[in-house]
């Protein structure tokens, strides 16, 4: 019993670690982002604001800027970024607090 219980457990977790999270389903674009627009962030508000930089967004038609912005949160922000995979286009890879 306990063995049959160990066993669909170590399952489950193998099934859990080995499974694409669902945020891996991409919209693929075949005409690569613009060059960054080039932003110079004005005055840090305060305390405690990190800079999300600003990026190139597809929506659905074309592409269009998205400006930077200061947001209130403790911790490094890492950018957003378009990868490309020869045999499918361009895709977008989502930025995170590092």
């Amino acid at each position: 019993m306990i063995k049959n219980v160990l066993l669909a457990a170590a399952m489950a977790f193998g099934f859990t670690v080995i499974s694409p999270p669902a945020s891996a389903a991409y919209v693929y674009v075949q005409v690569g982002p613009p060059a960054p627009v080039v932003e110079t962030a004005p005055a840090v508000p305060g305390p405690g604001y990190a800079w999300v930089g600003g990026y190139w967004r597809w929506n659905g038609a074309r592409y269009v800027w998205v400006r930077g912005a200061w947001v209130h949160h403790p911790g490094a922000w890492c950018p957003g970024h378009w990868r490309h995979l020869p045999d499918h286009g361009w895709y977008w890879v989502e930025g995170h607090w590092c």
